[in-house]
């Protein structure tokens, strides 16, 4: 269905790296084939053909930035970020040593200093028909002080979880906790619309913002389904990926940060994912993410180490794709695998979007064992590929994850319940059939109720709900 189109201005405060960004990329895609002219107004970080550069993310659609490289430059020099020219954005997550502090750490001047900046890039863009606006950030702030425009307010999960951390011990830990909760509330309560992306988030928006039902919409983030495809790799080429990823191109990074610093060798490779009896591959386990505390990877590691102590040398490898290189919250996971002294466990560090239809395509079981994930993305992305996923009962994930008892596509299992986690990993790395009929499932979830333009068709809605 291609409609009459309407100017839309998606607005992002950071520059492109977590899911939220890849959202945009694949929403603002799927609403200009609908017929809308969508701009993105949103940071960026490096020269043109970085992945963190703004113009070179989202490739294909109109792009207005704030280049925030000056800024890392101050943070290299010992000077504070937030007071460059053109400030860095603050963060949702709290974490040392980094240029983007947490918001609730930002105090009155520089979050003027923010909204200020983001105020003069918006009135450089022009005037849209609606602000479509990504998060709760000072960037709702700087729509408020433009004329009045239709405005949606598109929750990602990120926001609602520091909002649970303010209200619990935040306000003694962050100097300017309080002064962010009221910001937050305020931008949601001004938004025509409000989107989130899961009935728990809806619920959460309720309790935390106070919002009225009525204005909430659900609608989940979708996956490109003619692009996240089953792609039939044979064993040598699955092992010719990890070869190359593992051993020949390392990008795993230990607590030192920087990446390539965890290295295999090809021994490696065909000693783990190779039966040594009848050539066949192992299943593999993959996990594909940031480090970050909900997500619980080491509870990953120590139920893995639980898996390898039944299974022994026929235990399937467990490969680790992600955690943005220098940062994450609490134990690195390597760090953890070390100290229990677990094989098998395999790091491959962050690469791009594009290459992760190829890393599902060379795995056999997804697996994430987050608490309240927002959403789940990319356990949605996996399913695309024909991989059934292992996931907890909270969050996102059980609202598309065994919802047909029919039609089973994966696995629940209760949150941080490792014994349990490593009994479902034993199970699912052991029936062939059974991960074959639930990645069929799977695919078919996706396919039915997920595509991106099946999920834009739902916010062009909501756009013409607003303008009318």
């Amino acid at each position: 269905m291609v409609t009459d189109g309407h100017r839309i201005v998606m607005t992002l405060a950071f520059y492109p790296r977590g899911g939220s960004a890849q959202v945009v990329r694949y929403l603002g895609g799927a609403l200009q084939t609908l017929g809308n002219d969508v701009t993105v107004a949103c940071g960026s970080l490096g020269p043109p053909g970085v992945r963190s550069n703004a113009g070179t993310f989202f490739e294909g659609l109109e792009v207005d930035s704030l280049d925030f490289t000056e800024a890392l430059d101050w943070f290299d020099e010992g000077r504070d970020p937030m007071t460059a020219p053109v400030p860095i954005h603050p963060s949702f997550e709290d974490r040392p040593g980094v240029p983007d502090r947490v918001f609730t750490s930002v105090g009155e001047e520089a979050y003027r200093h923010q909204v200020a900046a983001w105020q003069r890039l918006l009135e450089d863009v022009g005037p849209p028909d609606v602000y479509h606006a990504h998060h709760l950030t000072h960037v709702n702030d700087a729509i408020a002080r433009l004329d009045s425009r239709p405005t949606i307010a598109h929750l990602h999960g990120t926001e609602l979880k520091m909002l649970e951390q303010i209200r619990g011990s935040g306000a003694e830990r962050w100097s300017d906790a309080l002064v962010w909760d009221q910001r937050l509330v305020a931008s949601a309560h001004r938004a025509d619309r409000v989107i989130v992306i899961s009935s728990t988030d809806r619920a959460l928006a309720i309790d935390l913002l106070g919002l009225d039902p009525t204005r909430i919409e659900i609608v989940p983030n979708g996956v490109d389904t003619n692009s996240f495809v089953p792609l039939g790799l044979s064993a040598e080429q699955r092992l010719d990926h990890w070869r190359r990823w593992l051993v020949e191109d390392p990008q795993g990074w230990n607590e030192g940060g920087s990446p390539g610093t965890i290295r295999y060798t090809a021994e490696d490779i065909d000693r783990f994912f190779v039966d040594p009896t009848t050539g066949d591959l192992r299943p593999t386990l993959l996990y594909v993410g940031r480090f970050l505390d909900f997500k619980r990877v080491p509870l990953l590691i120590r139920a893995y180490a639980e898996v390898r102590n039944e299974l022994g040398d026929e235990a399937p490898p467990l490969v680790i794709w992600g955690g943005y290189p220098g940062e994450w919250e609490g134990e690195h996971p390597h760090t953890v695998a070390t100290a229990l002294g677990v094989e098998g466990v395999f790091f491959v560090g962050w690469h791009g979007h594009d290459e992760l239809v190829t890393g599902f395509n060379c795995a056999d079981v997804f697996v994430a064992p987050s608490v309240e994930e927002p959403f789940g993305q990319v356990y949605l992305e996996a399913m695309a590929c024909g991989i059934p996923v292992i996931a907890t009962t909270t969050g996102g994930p059980p609202s598309f994850v065994n919802t047909d008892p029919e039609q089973p596509n994966g696995w629940l299992v209760a949150p941080d319940d490792g014994r349990t986690l490593a009994r479902v990993m034993v199970e699912a790395a052991g029936d062939t059939p059974v991960r074959t009929e639930r990645g069929r499932n799977a695919r078919r979830t996706v396919v039915e109720g997920f595509d991106w333009l099946r999920i834009a068709e739902r916010v062009d809605r909501i756009y013409r709900d607003v303008l009318t």
